[in-house]
């Protein structure tokens, strides 16, 4: 059985998102605003298992 811990604002922590961007990885953090946008448009999938 999995135990859920709840958190609250004070004890949560910024979780950095990096991307692949023209071959190589960057922070989400550090994109223009024209790149966060298109960032945000992106479909992620989640494939499944074998």
């Amino acid at each position: 059985m999995t135990t859920v811990t709840k958190l609250n604002n004070k004890e949560r922590q910024k979780c950095e998102v990096w991307t692949r961007v023209m071959g190589y990885h960057r922070p989400v953090s550090e994109f223009n605003k024209g790149k966060k946008s298109e960032h945000i448009e992106r479909l992620h999938f989640k494939e499944k298992q074998a």
